[in-house]
């Protein structure tokens, strides 16, 4: 089977986006390669030896990701805004049984485990795809009011800050980037421009007061209160010197300066076996150091693209609903992206937050393919409708054709 009959047969199984369908398999594949590397120091000290076991576990993550996709894309995405609603007002339970009963791993208790299956997942990611399909929702419906305070503005925002509050003790980086990309979602959806930078206004504020109170705070009662501790020290750390950078960004760096502009070649990372987490916070840095300036600069253009793509997307939705969900969607991942990597070459303090598609798999890979899913299930509508628009207007002119004939 050549390559022509395998795009051809590829593009009748699945709709929507080629372009996008093919982001994700690229970035699937490339995650196979990086993870079986990354994972060698990994593999020896708790599986003995076997270098095959997370690849395979990444391989079997990967698949089911893409049947989540698959089937996500066959739904008319439309059905998504009565789900919104329904997954919405199920975050709240979950991330409030989180905070007090979920699993406690670092002082941040962000895991609980779903007893009949026996797998554990974060409540965060699931109530992330939410609150953007909830905004979604909200805007779609309130355009004809978008602009009033009471009307719009006011239970918009309650709504970002129920969810963004709850997630904020346990997993600061993912409350701030939803917060974010919420606020890009409300610009898009046409908030009156002064409530939103009266908002971003009132969130540097304070933000800043929070971290003046914590600084002022002795040593003794900072370590009591869980996570602000962690905070402080990454917050720190960036922020100091050579001495007092933290070891995670020193070993970014050497990874990232050995690696140069061709980098050392696939599986020859020697930095893997220093770095902190190489196949999942610090990814990016394995990436440069084995495939270099041209291996890092290709996997930015592929979020770039995944970005470009939406956003055409969302120019050709004839719903607003559809086209603020694949940007909401779209802006979450690429932004939650940009965040991993700078990270990784020292640009932000230290997060924790996955490299979408790439980092080693787990539940969070199956909700960003969720988010894929839903992201090309508008694009299948648009082309649908406008495959039924040109028949529409084939049929047209052939019956014109006929009755001049």
């Amino acid at each position: 089977m050549n390559i022509n009959s395998t795009i051809k047969r590829f593009t009748q199984l699945t709709k929507g986006d080629f372009a996008i369908w093919m982001i994700v398999v690229v970035l699937s594949l490339f995650s196979m390669a990086v993870i079986y590397s990354a994972t060698g120091t990994l593999v020896y000290t708790k599986k003995a030896g076997n270098t095959q076991y997370y690849l395979f576990k990444q391989l079997l993550f990967v698949f089911v990701g893409f049947l989540i996709i698959y089937f996500c894309h066959l739904v008319d995405y439309r059905y998504y805004s009565r789900v919104a609603q329904i997954l919405w007002l199920a975050s709240i339970p979950l991330l409030l049984y989180t905070l007090i009963f979920g699993s406690d791993v670092n002082d941040a208790k962000r895991w609980i485990t779903l007893p009949i299956i026996n797998t554990s997942f974060q409540t965060s990611d699931l109530a992330k795809i939410a609150l953007i399909m909830f905004l979604a929702r909200q805007l779609s419906k309130k355009q004809e009011e978008i602009k009033e305070f009471k009307k719009a503005f006011v239970p918009i925002l309650v709504s970002v800050i129920v969810i963004c509050m709850l997630i904020f003790p346990a997993n600061l980086s993912t409350a701030a980037v939803l917060f974010m990309t919420s606020i890009i979602i409300m610009f898009i959806g046409r908030i009156n421009v002064k409530y939103i930078l009266l908002l971003m206004i009132s969130g540097i504020i304070l933000l800043t007061a929070a971290i003046f109170v914590v600084k002022s705070l002795p040593s003794s009662v900072v370590k009591k209160l869980g996570r602000v501790a962690t905070w402080q020290s990454r917050i720190e750390n960036y922020g100091g010197d050579d001495k007092t950078a933290s070891y995670q960004n020193e070993q970014a760096k050497i990874a990232i300066a050995t690696g140069g502009v061709f980098g050392k070649g696939p599986g020859k990372s020697t930095q893997r076996n220093f770095l902190p987490n190489p196949y999942a916070d610090f990814v990016y840095a394995t990436i440069i150091e084995e495939y270099g300036l041209f291996g890092a600069l290709a996997v930015i253009s592929l979020y770039l693209l995944l970005l470009y793509r939406t956003i055409r997307i969302a120019m050709k939705s004839p719903r607003a609903f559809g086209a603020l969900l694949a940007i909401g969607l779209s802006f979450s991942l690429v932004i939650q992206a940009f965040i991993n990597m700078a990270v990784a070459v020292n640009i932000f303090p230290v997060t924790g937050l996955p490299l979408p598609l790439v980092s080693m798999g787990g539940t969070s890979l199956w909700f960003t393919c969720f988010a894929f899913g839903c992201i090309l299930s508008v694009s299948r509508h648009i082309d649908e409708n406008e495959e039924e628009q040109a028949r529409i207007e084939a049929e047209a002119e052939h019956k014109n054709n006929t009755i001049q004939s």
